[in-house]
């Protein structure tokens, strides 16, 4: 099959969810074009972008600030669309419908790069804003091919907020399929107006090969470690988490608490350790590559993530974080948001605890540390359902099946012939 993916800024360390399904319809033979809408923030590049030569397949679609620049790029793309005798792309162009973007040119020139393509078996966007512009391409015979959107957490979130509940009218309308990772989301989307005929909740995958199943048990005479890896902003719940470790403190002194990852909120959050007095138990140990995160996670005794739904309204969408520990054996405490009742087993893998309550997340915090003699069966619990349920294998296995599906389906109507987890 012939695959295009549309996402956002590309790679993103944090987004390798993305990045594991190119590689995996690779690894299975299928052909990938890559379009990001913006380049990914400067740092570390995820190793496999350089292993699979993911630059070759990735066209940046860009806005060309400079006038004349852009004047030159609107007519080289208006000479390829009268070569292959697409017109619609022209539409760009009236001011009544697209305004300052058709008088400035940017709309039009953003269609050059798709314009000229055969049609792809399956055009695939990954979250609600890049699914609006690929069906815009398609609206105007710039891209052909079925549409399947998926969303993630913020897209039908703190974007709706920001944008208004009717933003994706048109994509509900037009898109072929949708896919979204827990019934939190699916939800949201029914009743945002997608057709429920037309979601498919698709659990996303972890590479159980990088992730190895440990058993952990307490150290003697050693401290107990407990880790988070998530990005420092709001909705991580780092303003819960912090308080509610250092109120274990007393109980616990072996406690250690590693925060592995960065963001805005680092200045904030090492201000609230040090005035809690907390500062020889919780570390904020910044970014770290894949081999230093899985050494980490290797050390731990548990996994914590507090996660609550931002000022914005902005949600998490799967957490894969939590897969990501599960499989490698950790007990996990995680609060009641959004998917995460449905990505952990609440007292078999791990254990829940209600969002933005402090003195909640201690007390189960006490409890699954008091437990030590639990830790191995809760581990192996948890490695069993991550295999079952989110084995990255099976997931891009299913992913391809959802392809030929929608390949096969009446317009509009593709996902009523699908049965996926």
């Amino acid at each position: 099959m012939r695959i295009a993916f549309i996402v956002g800024p590309f790679p993103v360390l944090s987004e390798t969810f993305i990045l594991n399904q190119i590689t995996g319809l690779l690894d299975r033979g299928h052909e990938v074009d890559i379009f990001a809408l913006a380049r990914p923030p400067a740092g570390s590049v995820h190793p496999d972008f350089e292993r699979y030569r993911l630059h070759e397949r990735t066209c940046y679609v860009e806005a060309t600030p400079d006038r004349v620049r852009r004047l030159a790029v609107a007519a080289q793309t208006a000479v390829r669309a009268l070569r292959t005798r697409r017109l619609r792309p022209f539409r760009a162009l009236n001011p009544l419908r697209f305004g300052r973007d058709a008088l400035s040119l940017s709309q039009f020139t953003s269609f050059g790069p798709f314009i000229g393509r055969p049609e792809y078996d399956v055009i695939h966007s990954h979250f609600g804003p890049s699914g609006l512009f690929a069906q815009l391409l398609r609206s105007v015979d710039a891209l052909r091919g079925p549409l399947i959107t998926t969303f993630h957490g913020y897209d039908i979130s703190s974007y709706l907020h920001e944008r208004g509940h009717s933003i994706y009218a048109g994509l509900f309308r037009y898109g072929d399929a949708f896919t979204c990772s827990s019934l939190y989301i699916r939800n949201r989307l029914v009743a945002a107006g997608c057709d429920a005929r037309k979601l498919v909740r698709f659990k996303l995958g972890t590479d159980l090969a990088k992730f190895p199943f440990r058993e952990r048990r307490p150290t003697a005479d050693g401290p107990l470690r407990i880790l988070t890896v998530a990005r420092l902003t709001e909705k991580k719940g780092f303003e819960y988490a912090i308080p509610a470790v250092a109120k274990i403190l007393p109980a616990f002194p072996n406690v250690r608490y590693d925060i592995v990852g960065d963001g805005h909120l680092r200045g904030r959050l090492a201000q609230l350790i040090q005035e809690l007095g907390a500062g020889a138990s919780i570390r904020l140990l910044g970014w770290k590559n894949e081999a230093e995160v899985r050494q980490i996670f290797a050390d731990s005794h548990l996994f914590l993530l507090a996660s609550v739904e931002g000022p914005n309204g902005d949600v998490e969408g799967q957490g894969m974080v939590l897969q990501e520990a599960q499989a490698m054996g950790l007990p996990v405490i995680c609060t009641r948001h959004n998917g995460f009742p449905e990505s952990i087993l609440d007292g078999r893998s791990g254990f829940l605890a209600p969002e933005r309550d402090s003195d909640a997340l201690a007390a189960t915090l006490h409890h699954a540390i008091s437990q030590p003699e639990r830790w191995p069966e809760l581990g192996r619990a948890g490695r069993e359902y991550v295999e079952r349920e989110y084995d990255l294998q099976e997931r891009n296995d299913a992913l391809v099946e959802l392809y030929r599906s929608l390949q096969e389906a009446a317009p509009g109507r593709a996902t009523e012939r699908i049965c996926l987890k």
